[in-house]
C-alpha cells in the first residue's frame, strides 16, 4: 500500500496528492539549498553539496548528509521531500527509505543522499566524486 501523504517514501506515482500551496521556484533559493535547509531542520549532520556539472551529465548536484539512526534518516528524507514538494519538485525515484541505511532520492538534475554514518563511511561518495566542486552552503 502506497502512503500518499508522504512525498518521499518509495512509490511508483509521484504526482501531486495534496495542495501544499506551491511557491514560485524562481523567487527562492535553488532546490539543492531547499534540501539542505530541510536536512538542517531535522538535525542532519556533515551536510555537503557537490557540483558535478563539469564532470558528468546525469546530475548537476549531489546533496549528501547523514543521520544517526533509521528514524532520523527517514525524518530527514521526509522533510526534504516535503519542502521540495512545496516548490513543485517531485522525485523521479526514491530508494532505500524502509531500510534507512542510504536513502537516495533522484530529482533529475540533483540527487539527495541521506546516509547512516556507517553507510556514508563505507560508500564515501565524496572520494568517488572528488573531482566535483564543493559548494559553499550559505548561512541561513
Amino acid at each position: 500500500m502506497v502512503d500518499r501523504r508522504n512525498p518521499i517514501r518509495e512509490q511508483g506515482n509521484t504526482a501531486p496528492i495534496l495542495d501544499l500551496h506551491p511557491i514560485d521556484p524562481e523567487a527562492v533559493d535553488p532546490p539543492w539549498l531547499t534540501a539542505v535547509r530541510a536536512a538542517e531542520s531535522k538535525k542532519a549532520h556533515d551536510i555537503r553539496v557537490l557540483d558535478l556539472r563539469e564532470i558528468t551529465s546525469f546530475a548537476d548536484f549531489f546533496v549528501i548528509c547523514a543521520g544517526t539512526n533509521p528514524r532520523q534518516i527517514q525524518a530527514i528524507s521526509e522533510e526534504i521531500g516535503l519542502q521540495l514538494r512545496k516548490r513543485g519538485e517531485y522525485p523521479i525515484n526514491v530508494e532505500g527509505f524502509d531500510a534507512a541505511e542510504w536513502v537516495l532520492a533522484d530529482y533529475g538534475n540533483y540527487l539527495i543522499h541521506v546516509f547512516s554514518e556507517k553507510a556514508r563511511s563505507y560508500y564515501d561518495l565524496e572520494r568517488l566524486w572528488r573531482h566535483g566542486k564543493n559548494v559553499k552552503i550559505p548561512n541561513p
